[in-house]
């Protein structure tokens, strides 16, 4: 029996690199994973969210897609882009929601918030991202295992097959970057 090839995701990132082809294959390849990744992050939200999975796929498509593609390396390459760019729009959907209700000063948050699987305001997300933001000043490894622990709700493992580190090193790092956040954000 035949076993099935895998997917090549690296010809396509180089293709879609270099012009040959469009985002589309590499999406239609990575649509599953690219999903659950949102259906993961989206589940953190509150309830009532604006956003569904799909949809933020699509955002991240029209993002992604509408802009010169760097020289991806590989499949692992992508999906840290893919993190950072669902930030953003996380980020950029909290902060208009937060426009359109103006509100006033906002309590400090927990940094319990950043465990996997706690929902969370707009008004954390924003929280969150502003102290990541200074988290990367300090030790930017530390705040892209944190970017993508929380807002890619990947595992250790996973995190440490996508930087290229040991899984040791993750779980160090995300140990410091939980007790900075939780000195910056409580």
């Amino acid at each position: 029996m035949i076993e099935p090839q895998p997917i090549p995701v690296t010809r396509y990132l180089r293709d879609w690199s270099e012009g040959e082809a469009s985002a589309g294959h590499v999406f239609s390849a990575l649509y599953g994973e690219l999903r659950v990744m949102a259906s993961r992050l989206l589940s953190r939200e509150g309830p009532g969210h604006t956003l569904q999975p799909t949809a933020l796929v699509h955002e991240l498509y029209l993002r992604l897609g509408a802009s010169k593609p760097p020289d991806w390396n590989d499949r692992a390459h992508f999906f840290a882009v893919a993190a950072s760019t669902l930030r953003r729009i996380l980020i950029d959907h909290a902060r208009q929601a937060k426009a359109e209700r103006r509100g006033g000063e906002q309590p400090k948050i927990s940094a319990e918030l950043i465990d996997a699987g706690v929902t969370c305001s707009y008004d954390d997300l924003l929280q969150i991202d502003e102290a990541l933001t200074k988290l990367e000043q300090v030790d930017a490894r530390a705040a892209r295992v944190t970017e993508l622990r929380f807002f890619a709700g990947l595992e250790e493992q996973e995190i440490a097959d996508q930087l290229g580190v040991a899984a040791v090193t993750v779980k160090r790092d995300w140990k410091f970057a939980r007790a900075w956040l939780a000195r910056h954000l409580d």
